[in-house]
């Protein structure tokens, strides 16, 4: 069941559901709006030909209120807001269509597990032609909440609880990863 604003409300007054610093105008029928923040990563301009998923991604790391996405390329950002969801609510970030209509797309892989709590990392891609303007405090996308029939055994503890900033890949960190498999053994 998705969450209608009178239900994130409530849960937000009771402090089940938390997302720091959120005015009233960011609450939508069935959503709430996310603001960009300031922290932002991008692939280091000297990263190696090929990207491999068993080791940290080369990235420059920078704040900044006023960034300009180029056309074609890739960003992480984060969001100003800090969530925490309880153990029987999950999210879908998606982005505002109408800076979809702009050819910027934002991601976040989707999904947001529950018991997550820190800022959200946004996926950004320029798919125009011309470059993008985005600016700090601006509303970026949306949070839908969904509720789990019941709350979960595990709720998430990953190694991206807590996170904040725009937080790169940790691919490497997954038990798959050969190299992981040797430090462990």
């Amino acid at each position: 069941m998705i969450l209608s604003d009178r239900t994130i409300r409530s849960m937000i007054s009771k402090g089940t559901l938390k997302v720091s610093g959120l005015s009233e105008s960011q609450i939508q029928p069935a959503s709430v709006d996310l603001t960009l923040g300031t922290s932002f990563r991008r692939m280091h301009p000297h990263q190696v030909s090929v990207i491999s998923l068993e080791e940290p991604v080369a990235e420059e790391v920078f704040t900044s209120e006023r960034v300009i996405m180029p056309p074609q390329s890739f960003l992480l950002a984060t969001t100003n807001e800090v969530i925490e969801l309880p153990a029987n609510v999950s999210a879908f970030v998606e982005g505002r269509s109408s800076i979809g209509r702009m050819g910027l797309f934002i991601q976040n892989a989707g999904w947001v597990d529950p018991g997550f709590k820190g800022e959200i990392t946004l996926e950004l891609f320029n798919a125009n032609h011309v470059p993008i303007e985005l600016h700090s405090g601006r509303r970026i996308c949306q949070l839908v909440f969904a509720e789990m029939d019941q709350p979960a055994v595990n709720p998430y503890a990953g190694k991206y609880q807590g996170q904040k900033g725009a937080t790169g890949s940790r691919i490497y960190e997954d038990v798959e990863n050969p190299r992981m498999n040797r430090l462990t053994k």
